[in-house]
């Protein structure tokens, strides 16, 4: 799909969305398209105009159990939120382990619907992004322009 930080590539079995690829090339239009694909599709086009901040699709990212268990604190942070590297760790009941935080993040099947680009360094430094520095900060900007928070002043 065409979005406003390139052409992402959205994969899937039947009932789950498995990974999402930045600077994937346009593919012709398949003749069937999974509804999960047809759901990811819509929302992600709702969240790049603003007007979806919550994600509601069924997913299962492959990964290890500490890798999981990253993936699922990073969906707890709110949209237009950030938190540190260290912040995750330690809900992770894994205090110094802040670099396989980051490790962890970097091999995220799923970015945008697991919002790894919200997790900053501890110093308030954007650091690491699978999608590039550029693109994290375009998503981070464009949840603050479009945050509740910011909607009331």
């Amino acid at each position: 799909m065409d979005c406003p930080i390139g052409v992402l590539m959205l994969c899937s079995d039947e009932r789950q969305l498995k990974s999402i690829s930045f600077d994937a090339e346009d593919l012709e239009n398949e003749s069937y398209i999974p509804d999960v694909l047809i759901a990811a599709q819509k929302q992600l086009e709702e969240y790049f105009s603003g007007s979806r901040q919550i994600f509601d699709l069924p997913i299962n990212p492959e990964g290890t159990e500490f890798q999981k268990g990253v993936w699922e604190k990073v969906i707890g942070v709110s949209f237009g939120t950030t938190k540190s590297y260290v912040e995750i760790a330690r809900e992770v009941k894994s205090e110094n382990s802040s670099r396989a935080v980051g490790m962890a993040n970097g091999k995220n099947p799923l970015p945008i619907i697991i919002p790894c680009h919200r997790i900053i360094g501890h110093n308030g430094k954007l650091t690491g992004y699978a999608g590039g520095l550029e693109r994290k900060k375009w998503l981070l900007l464009h949840e603050q322009n479009h945050s509740v928070i910011n909607r009331l002043f």
